[in-house]
């Protein structure tokens, strides 16, 4: 028989898709039911994975990299003196990838599961071509990210908590792949403890990882022509965009620059989901 792993995120459509895999193939394949644990991520997600695991009727694996055991991104960030870039995060590479690598040679798996959804299908799409193939369970049967919700209600599955308190997800608390300010705003106000201790790693450390509109820093001004200038002139505010134009960016500043009043993207448009596989192709350096 051929084994499918799937990789569940302690998410609603990651554990959908499970309960969608086992439903397909329970009977003709092994079906591996597989998580990654962070010790950042709300406690109630260990909760939420012990009721999905009784409503799948299969034990849910831990897959663990052995140089990291307690599973902390904060370990890693001080470990590697790097937290994100736009290449990715450390933690991903060493908590989930690592740890994927690790099973993998260990343990064999014919086919992959991911929870992208039928509103994800282009996401689903571009990772395919850069990545490998997936059993793209929900989106052949039409189903959303609202679909997983309501599915997991009428199941009597509570959702993780980090959904109630407004994240887009169940990540991590302070996900340190998140650059708007909307979001670490967001952190600042559900978990205040978390940002202050974020922002006082990433200013040891140096990594800026929130992007602000010039108009909530301080240190900026606009002059008579509408161009914003730093007083200290260490920002980046202006890009070159392919058509050869001059074009305003937000740029990265230190979460203790970032000012309460920011404001970015609507938290329901961000995708920064922390995914099994997408460091697959990026290469982290500090």
């Amino acid at each position: 028989m051929e084994t499918i792993a799937v990789w569940f995120s302690c998410g609603a459509a990651s554990a959908v898709a499970a309960k969608k895999t086992l439903e397909l193939y329970g009977d003709t394949h092994i079906v591996r039911v597989l998580n990654n644990p962070i010790m950042e991520e709300d406690s109630d997600n260990r909760r939420f994975l012990m009721d999905v695991e009784r409503w799948l009727g299969v034990d849910i694996e831990i897959v663990l990299n052995p140089k990291y055991t307690a599973a902390s991104c904060v370990e890693v960030w001080n470990d590697r003196q790097f937290m994100s870039s736009v290449n990715g995060a450390p933690c991903t590479l060493e908590l989930k990838k690592k740890a994927r690598q690790i099973w993998e040679k260990n343990n064999h798996a014919d086919h992959h599961v991911l929870g992208f959804t039928a509103d994800e299908k282009g996401r689903h799409d571009s990772f395919i071509l850069s990545e490998r193939p997936l059993l793209p369970v929900l989106i052949d049967a039409g189903i959303t990210k609202g679909d997983c919700f309501r599915i997991l209600s009428e199941s009597g599955i509570k959702l993780p908590k980090m959904y109630e308190m407004g994240y887009p997800n169940a990540n991590c608390i302070g996900c340190v792949k998140a650059t708007s300010p909307t979001y670490w705003n967001h952190v600042r106000k559900m978990h205040p403890e978390v940002f202050e201790y974020r922002a006082a790693q990433s200013e040891r450390i140096g990594a800026k990882l929130v992007r602000s509109h010039p108009r909530y820093l301080a240190r900026c001004y606009q002059d008579v022509n509408g161009e914003w200038h730093d007083t200290l002139g260490e920002l980046k505010l202006y890009r070159i965009n392919n058509k050869g134009k001059k074009v305003l960016e937000s740029p990265r500043i230190l979460l203790t620059e970032l000012s309460p009043m920011a404001k970015g993207r609507p938290m329901k448009d961000m995708d920064f989901e922390c995914g099994i596989f997408c460091e697959e192709k990026r290469v982290l350096s500090a």
